[in-house]
């Protein structure tokens, strides 16, 4: 569970990148614990978010805290509490898995004792232990995006920055990261972005969507998609509905679709068992029906406008 006291705060963090402005006057809380998903389409801002939580991007304006400690004054005491796995790969290929392992290791103090059981259990976890001794120029892009991820870890840090982890993984080695992911939950404070809405639908205590630099909507994945304003979809399976029956549904339900024995009706606040009672009333044996419930996709196009893509 998370916990209360914020691990992240913003106060009006701002970047500007010559005249454009990329990160708008940002106000956002993340709280220990928390797993925190970032939306939002390309340029939204989600990665000049984290480049200047992580201290490697100096604010235009405004400030944030991680774990207490101010971006602009702390570099220091920040970098050794978090751990990033950036969008670009972010590791040596002329080394292997141990190697780049243990060169961040080292960078945080590690002992030789404790970075060999680190290695070797984050090895087993994303699956390159066997591959563990092998040059990293050999590896496909998926192990070298599982590799990218687990130097993030190797110092057992208290904040984790995860920007876009799973890029590129086949489904199989995108879910044990998930799993992974989702064991730190109330552990770790975790800040996600990802383009995969299944991912942050999966993993998030809570969503943030941001949209030209903005957060425009926030909260846990079901307070999204409640809050939506579009229409219900109502799925039906029924005997043939005559062209007179439809243009009833139409008259009374506005948007209707039939594509053979399958009905999807359009329409705020609808209620199932009336619709069911208006068709047998009328003749129609209806086999089965069920409310098709909004996705986070839904949430998101509603919202931006936009489509989250790769």
């Amino acid at each position: 569970m998370a916990s209360e006291r914020a691990a992240i705060q913003t106060f009006k963090l701002t970047k500007e990148f010559n005249g454009l402005v990329a990160v708008n006057n940002l106000d956002l809380t993340i709280y220990q614990g928390e797993l925190f998903s970032l939306l939002g389409p390309n340029g939204a801002g989600k990665t000049t978010t984290i480049n200047m939580l992580c201290c490697l991007l100096k604010p235009s304006g405004g400030t944030a805290s991680v774990l207490g400690f101010d971006i602009l004054k702390s570099y220091f005491d920040i970098r050794a509490r978090i751990g990033v796995s950036p969008q670009d790969i972010a590791i040596s290929e002329r080394l292997n898995s141990w190697e780049n392992l243990r060169v961040i290791g080292r960078v945080h103090g590690l002992d030789a004792a404790k970075l060999q059981r680190r290695a070797q259990e984050l090895l087993e976890t994303v699956g390159l232990v066997d591959r563990a001794r092998d040059s990293v120029n050999k590896f496909s892009g998926g192990m070298k995006r599982r590799l990218n991820l687990i130097m993030a870890l190797v110092h057992d840090p208290e904040v984790i920055f995860l920007d876009e982890p799973t890029l590129g993984l086949d489904p199989q080695s995108r879910r044990a990261i998930w799993e992974y992911i989702a064991d730190m939950k109330g552990k770790k404070t975790v800040l996600l972005t990802t383009h995969y809405m299944e991912e942050a639908d999966f993993l998030s205590d809570r969503i943030g969507i941001i949209d030209e630099g903005r957060i425009v909507a926030l909260g846990t994945s079901g307070e999204l998609k409640r809050g939506m304003s579009v229409k219900q979809a109502l799925v039906i399976s029924a005997s043939a509905v005559s062209d007179e029956i439809l243009a009833g549904l139409k008259e009374k339900y506005g948007e209707v679709k039939q594509v053979r024995d399958q009905l999807k009706i359009f329409h705020q606040g609808l209620d199932l068992k009336e619709v069911v009672d208006h068709l047998s009333a009328r003749g129609v044996t209806v086999y089965s029906a069920a409310v098709e419930q909004p996705t986070l996709e839904d949430v998101f196009l509603e919202i931006t406008g936009k489509e989250l893509k790769e």
